[in-house]
């Protein structure tokens, strides 16, 4: 199974494209290495008080992919100083 979740964050103390950089970068890199998922900004690319990230995972199991994605968001939303949820969409759908 892939499970895959879409984040909305709006980002109300970055005033700069620098600046989200640096907080959506630093946020990706914190979910790969914690979660060993697949992670990327995936829209709002040029608009610096919101971001847009993909995360991906695969499981052999709905349940697990569900799990994982579960605890990647509420990492997200525990670890923002800079940033809070606006939106999550997720899915899990069958592999090849």
């Amino acid at each position: 199974m892939i499970g895959v979740a879409r984040i909305t964050l709006a980002l109300p103390g970055v005033h700069s494209l620098k600046e989200k950089r640096s907080v959506v970068k630093s946020l990706l890199a914190r979910l790969q290495n914690r979660f060993n998922l697949s992670a990327a900004e995936v829209d709002a690319h040029d608009t610096w008080g919101v971001a847009v990230i993909g995360i991906a995972c695969a499981s052999t199991t709905a349940r697990h992919a569900d799990e994982m994605l579960a605890s990647a968001l509420r990492f997200v939303e525990q670890n923002g100083a800079e940033y809070y949820l606006s939106d999550v969409q997720t899915d899990t759908f069958p592999a090849f």
